[in-house]
């Protein structure tokens, strides 16, 4: 059994929202009680209670939040219609050929989530600042840390929000006021800095007890996030003070999940079943299923209809997300994370080794995971959204869930079966932001120090005797090829539509069967859900 959190202890008797989806009032309004905080257990309840909704958002949890639209709207992902299934009422081609309207249900959703959880952070706020600790049953000391880590965690939501809408309402007292004006991306994006900068010293640094929560570690990589896309986000470049919060997190100041803070040693144990073990988790979202019944919820997005059989667990999908074709292609076959991460061809049952079938096309015939969307039971050739089969596209295998049976090779149930916590950030993630930092200070031009920070990263994907073929030097790691090794890296992870905004590429280029669009794309429309329950709100450029 996992070592457990204080998190993850909490979770056992807190009440587990996981499927927040009452969203069709006004999230600015949202309280939980006042009549609260009578013991030091009430009060951590209450300071926990975001991260639990935030499963609901930040994560691929079956609903739309934010991580819905921040990949599926890129190069990588995409769910087709496959068969009868995945129409959905167009949703995920409009995603995809970046035809959204103002009135998207999913976009509308994902602002509310967003914005309940930042309720659920400024009722702790101000129900922790206006009260006696004595009272709680806290310290000051604790008081003070606590209040600390909500408005990070606060300034997070907001980072989110920002990211998707851009011009948004700031808003710091639950219900105050009750029609917020928008304010701009810069207005936002000074608030989220401030917020951070006033409070990173106050939250506890990461540590065992801090897994699942935010922290001063937490805290560096939102710098580091707000810094990298300062300049699309405000139109002033920060790269220097990217590359200086990069090194807060590299040098460890913002404390450790395990130890000391370092790059785990290979590709498989940032995203097993103990992943809470990881030595470069900086943030995440933390699953007890053991103990607390908490579990993951991206198998809905990933899993075929069948997939249980193909890992030996208990969880099937809806056969919805897969890779967008050539995508897979982009690794070469001497890269691990190739055939670790991705799961392409004939499908086995994990405890008898049988060839898998499918249930739809391919019913009572053999499942194989093709690098293609299209009708091939039927010899098409034409390839786009509308096409798929339940066999189509290359599919999901970066998180495990663990096994409940013995596999065909030997291998053990095991015993953190449906424990995978999702990451969040991850220190892979802040090397490729310094290294990126460097090279847009130099020019666009890789060196050495751009170089070694990647191919830290990088050579895990790779045998020792494959490695020195396959390791950048500052004449081969372009601005493109970075961008690529991104995509490479973090696939799954939610940084693609950034990555392809930063890198001019979101509405400027094709893939696969996407066109270029409009300029004003890279921003979400304001829901207009939201406008009508708030006439403050000013839609985006480009939606009116």
């Amino acid at each position: 059994m996992k070592t457990q959190s204080l998190l993850k202890k909490i979770l056992v008797g807190t009440l587990l929202l996981t499927g927040c989806t009452k969203l069709d009032e006004n999230a600015y309004d949202e309280m939980i009680t006042d009549n609260f905080y009578n013991n030091r257990n009430e009060v951590v309840s209450a300071v926990l209670r975001p991260y639990t909704h935030a499963n609901a958002w930040v994560t691929p949890s079956g609903q739309d939040g934010w991580w819905r639209p921040a990949e599926l709207s890129g190069d990588q992902l995409a769910w087709p219609t496959k068969g009868r299934h995945g129409e959905d009422g167009g949703k995920w081609k409009r995603l995809h050929y970046h035809a959204w309207t103002v009135d998207e249900g999913g976009l509308n959703n994902a602002w509310s989530l967003m914005y309940w959880g930042m309720g659920l952070c400024n009722d702790p706020i101000e129900n922790l600042e206006k009260r006696d600790v004595a009272a709680m049953g806290i310290t000051e000391e604790e008081k003070a840390a606590y209040i600390g880590e909500l408005k990070l965690l606060r300034a997070f939501h907001y980072l989110k929000l920002m990211d998707l809408f851009g011009n948004i309402p700031i808003v710091t007292q639950v219900g105050e006021p009750a029609q917020p004006e928008t304010r701009s991306r810069q207005d936002v994006f000074n608030f989220v800095e401030s917020e951070i900068l006033e409070n990173i010293n106050q939250a506890p640094k990461l540590s065992r007890e801090m897994l699942g929560r935010m922290s001063q570690a937490g805290a560096y990589a939102m710098l580091v996030e707000l810094y990298l896309n300062a300049e699309v986000w405000t139109g002033t470049a920060r790269w220097d003070d990217c590359i200086a919060a990069a090194d807060h997190l590299i040098n460890g100041d913002g404390g450790a999940q395990n130890g000391i803070m370092a790059l785990d040693p290979n590709i498989i144990d940032t995203y097993n079943t103990t992943n809470d073990l990881s030595k470069e988790v900086i943030f995440s979202i933390a699953y007890d299923y053991t103990t607390a019944n908490f579990q993951p919820s991206w198998p809905s997005e990933f899993y075929h209809f069948k997939q249980r059989e193909i890992y030996g667990g208990g969880r099937n999908g809806n056969d919805g997300i897969v890779v967008i074709p050539g995508v897979f292609t982009n690794y070469s076959d001497q890269d691990l994370r190739k055939r670790e991460w991705l799961l392409e061809g004939p499908m086995y049952n994990f405890g008898t080794g049988v060839p898998v079938t499918g249930s739809e096309e391919y019913n009572g015939q053999p499942l194989v995971f093709v690098d293609n969307i299209r009708k091939n039971k039927s010899g098409s050739t034409v390839s786009n959204m509308s096409e798929g089969e339940e066999n189509s596209g290359v599919r999901f295998n970066k998180y495990k869930l663990g096994n409940q049976v013995v596999g065909i090779d030997g291998t053990p149930v095991d015993p953190n079966y449906n424990n995978t916590d999702w990451n969040i950030y991850r220190l892979s993630w802040i090397y490729f932001a310094k290294a990126e930092a460097i090279m847009r200070k130099n020019g666009g031009v890789a060196t050495q120090e751009a170089v070694t920070l990647i191919n830290e990263c990088r050579k895990r994907a790779f045998s020792d005797s494959d490695w020195p073929a396959n390791a950048y030097t500052t004449s081969t790691l372009t601005m493109d090829e970075l961008l690529a090794e991104r995509g490479r890296e973090f696939i799954f992870e939610g940084f693609r539509r950034d990555d392809l905004i930063r890198f001019g590429k979101f509405t400027t280029e094709s893939w696969w069967d996407h066109q270029p669009s409009d300029p004003t794309k890279a921003l979400f429309p304001i829901p207009q859900r939201q406008r009508d329950l708030n006439p403050n709100l000013q839609q985006n450029p480009g939606y009116n």
